[in-house]
C-alpha cells in the first residue's frame, strides 16, 4: 500500500477529499438551474410587471442560451488549459453577479442583458465540472459522478418553482433573485478555497485515494500539447446530436412546464409551483439511476457500448413513448404522471451521455464535453422560442410536446454512431499516480 508522508495507513475519513469535492460540484450544479429556470417561476409575475409577450418571454428564457452555446467549447479549453479552481470561481462570480442585475431589470432590454451575462457566466461550469471530474473521479465510476451531479441539477429545478414561489410572496420577485444571487457568490468563495486543481497537493487527501485517480502530472502534460481539435469534435460530431435531441426536451421542460401547469389547468402559482416542483424531481430519480446502472452494466460487462449507448436508446424511446398521451389527456392527475415519466425517463439518458466524453477522450474531457454541451445549448436557444410561437399562434400548451417526440426518437436512431468504446488516439490518461512506498 501507498501512503503520504504522515498519514496512517489505516486513516479513515466519513467526509473524505473526493467526496467533499462531488459534494461541491453537486451543490454548483443545482445552483446554477436554480439561477437558470428562476425565470420560469417568475415569469407569470415580471411578465406582467414588464408587460411581455408569450413570444418575448420565450426570448427572456432563451437569451441565456446564445452566450452559453459559444462558451461551451471555449470554456472546456479553459478549463483543460488552466485548471477547475480558477475558471468554477471566476465563472460563480459572473453568473452570480447576472442573478443579481435579474433583480434590478426595469425592461425587456435590461432582463435579456442580465439573462445574456448569465449564460455567459455558466456556459463553462459543466465543461469544467467534467475536468475536475476526470481528475478527481475514479475511472469506473464516472456515470456515477455524472449522474449525481446532474441528478443535484434537477434537485435544484425540482427546489426552484416552489422556492422562488416562496421568496416572491416573500421579498417579491426582485428580491428572489437578489437571495439566488448571493448563494452563488457564497458558493464562488467555498470553491475557491477548498479546491486543488492537483489531488495530491489537497491537504485532505489520502493515498488510498490518490490510488484510484488518474495520474495527474501525466493530465498536465496535455496542456502542453495542441488540442487535436479536428479530430475531437469529428468524434463527439455524433454525439453533440443526439444530445441536441435531448437538450430539446430538457429545455422545453425547464423553461415552461411551470407556464403549463399554471395556464392549462388555471392553476395559481403555488400549486403550479407544487406539479412542476413534482415532475423535476422525477429527473432527480432518473439522472441517479442512470448513472448507477450505467457503470453496474458497465463493470459487469466492459462493455461501453452496452453502458453508455444502449442505456440512452432506451431512455429516449420510453421518454417519448410517455409524452404520447400528453396529446390527448386533459387531467391534471395524468398530465403530472406522464411528464414527470417522460422527464425521469430523458434524464436517465445524462450519466451515459456525460460519461462519453471521458470515455472517448479523458484527456481532453473539458473540451470534449463542451463540444458535446453545445447540443444543448442550441436546444436551449430553439426549443423555449418555438414553444412560445407556438403557443401565441395557435393557443395549446399540449401541440410543442410533438417535437419532443420526433426528435427523441430521431436521437434514439443517431444514438448508434456514437462510439463510446473507441478511445481517440493519444487521449488517455495514466492511472495510478506514483506515491512513496508505506512506511507503517
Amino acid at each position: 500500500m501507498l501512503v503520504k508522508p504522515g498519514e496512517s495507513s489505516q486513516q479513515q475519513k466519513v467526509f473524505s477529499a473526493t467526496t467533499n469535492v462531488l459534494l461541491l460540484l453537486c451543490a454548483m450544479y443545482s445552483l446554477t438551474y436554480i439561477d437558470r429556470t428562476n425565470v420560469s417561476t417568475a415569469s407569470s409575475v415580471f411578465q406582467k410587471d414588464l408587460h411581455l409577450t408569450q413570444t418575448q418571454v420565450g426570448l427572456v428564457f432563451s437569451a441565456f442560451a446564445y452566450p452559453y452555446l459559444v462558451f461551451q467549447i471555449i470554456g472546456g479549453w479553459v478549463s483543460d488549459r488552466f485548471g477547475a479552481r480558477m475558471t468554477l470561481t471566476v465563472s460563480a462570480i459572473i453568473w452570480g453577479a447576472a442573478t443579481l442585475l435579474t433583480g434590478v431589470a426595469g425592461g425587456l432590454v435590461a432582463i435579456l442583458f442580465a439573462r445574456v451575462l448569465l449564460g455567459f457566466g455558466e456556459g463553462a461550469t459543466f465543461p469544467t465540472a467534467t475536468r475536475a471530474m476526470s481528475d478527481w473521479t475514479p475511472p469506473g465510476k464516472r456515470a456515477f459522478a455524472q449522474g449525481l451531479t446532474h441528478s443535484s441539477a434537477r434537485l435544484g429545478n425540482a427546489l426552484t418553482p416552489p422556492l422562488v414561489a416562496l421568496l416572491i410572496n416573500r421579498v417579491n420577485w426582485r428580491g428572489s433573485f437578489f437571495v439566488l444571487g448571493l448563494i452563488s457568490l457564497a458558493w464562488a468563495v467555498v470553491w475557491a478555497f477548498y479546491f486543488r486543481n492537483d489531488p495530491a497537493k489537497h491537504p485532505g487527501i489520502t493515498s488510498r485515494e490518490l490510488q484510484l485517480l488518474p495520474n495527474f502530472v501525466a493530465c498536465k502534460e496535455s496542456e502542453k500539447e495542441v488540442i487535436p481539435w479536428w479530430p475531437l469534435a469529428r468524434r463527439m460530431f455524433p454525439v453533440t446530436i443526439v444530445y441536441f435531441c435531448y437538450g430539446w426536451t430538457l429545455w422545453l421542460y425547464l423553461a415552461w412546464i411551470p407556464s403549463f401547469f399554471l395556464h392549462s389547468y388555471r392553476l395559481d402559482l403555488k400549486n403550479s409551483a407544487f406539479y412542476s416542483a413534482g415532475v423535476f424531481f422525477a429527473g432527480v430519480v432518473g439522472n441517479t439511476l442512470g448513472g448507477l446502472v450505467s457503470d453496474r452494466i458497465f463493470a459487469l460487462t466492459n462493455d461501453r457500448n452496452k453502458a453508455r449507448r444502449n442505456l440512452v436508446v432506451l431512455g429516449f424511446l420510453c421518454s417519448l413513448a410517455s409524452m404520447i398521451p400528453l396529446l390527448f389527456l386533459r387531467s391534471l392527475t395524468g398530465a403530472a404522471i406522464f411528464l414527470s415519466l417522460g422527464f425521469l425517463f430523458a434524464e436517465f439518458t445524462i450519466g451515459p451521455m456525460w460519461a462519453i466524453p471521458m470515455d472517448i477522450a479523458p484527456r481532453f474531457s473539458g473540451s470534449a464535453s463542451g463540444l458535446m454541451n453545445t447540443g444543448s445549448a442550441l436546444a436551449a436557444i430553439l426549443s423555449p422560442l418555438v414553444f412560445g410561437f407556438v403557443i401565441d399562434k395557435t393557443g395549446s400548451w399540449n401541440l410543442p410536446f410533438v417535437g419532443s417526440i420526433v426528435l427523441l426518437f430521431l436521437g434514439s436512431i443517431l444514438a448508434f454512431w456514437m462510439k463510446p468504446d473507441e478511445l481517440l488516439p493519444g487521449a488517455s490518461l495514466a492511472v495510478a499516480p506514483s506515491a512513496k512506498p508505506v512506511t507503517s
